[in-house]
């Protein structure tokens, strides 16, 4: 049987724009998914409710996710998205080391004083419900936070390292001073 293609246009180009607006969907279903898991948690989602918030068909939105853990790991995965072009990107146009890890900071502040998302915090709101839950949704989200942590950590090891070569003979203490505030309970 032979299948008729639009009129000056090749299957391949037909394939590449399908999978283009499926990518698009997935996109816009995922950040939609990550308010209201920043809300409600992951365990709120559903793919019906996805579809009926969207206006799509269930079908639809299932064919993009398959399971309601496939919907779970793609929302974790916008949610860093959104989290890395607030915070991380705009941050690594500052030099290594010192002046990074101030910038870094500087805009996680500000990434939780204005929420990306409705809940607040996406982390802080889906974490502790899967700490204790094995499975690929609790391993991205704890690789994820130790992402954050090791990027926080790598910049701070930089501005330590450079200030001892330059002879600044205080910064390992320095440095534990402000590990240990930061690391203090509240």
């Amino acid at each position: 049987m032979v299948i008729a293609s639009e009129p000056g246009r090749d299957s391949a180009e037909i394939t590449d724009r399908r999978r283009l607006r499926g990518a698009r969907s997935r996109q816009l279903i995922a950040r939609h998914a990550v308010d209201i898991a920043s809300v409600e948690g992951l365990g709120g989602l559903t793919l019906g409710r996805l579809a009926t918030d969207l206006g799509l068909s269930k079908s639809g939105v299932q064919a993009l996710f398959a399971t309601k853990e496939g919907l779970q790991l793609a929302t974790v995965a916008a949610a860093r998205e959104a989290f890395v072009d607030a915070v991380v990107r705009p941050a690594r146009a500052a030099p290594a080391g010192a002046r990074r890890l101030r910038a870094l900071v500087d805009h996680w502040i500000e990434y939780a004083q204005t929420p990306l998302f409705p809940g607040g915090c996406f982390w802080a709101a889906n974490l502790p419900d899967f700490d204790s839950r094995p499975g690929p949704v609790r391993d991205e989200l704890v690789r994820q936070r130790q992402d954050w942590l090791d990027l926080l950590a790598g910049e701070l090891r930089a501005a330590a390292n450079l200030s001892l070569r330059l002879g600044e003979s205080a910064a390992p203490d320095l440095v534990r001073l402000a590990i240990n505030r930061l690391l203090a309970p509240r």
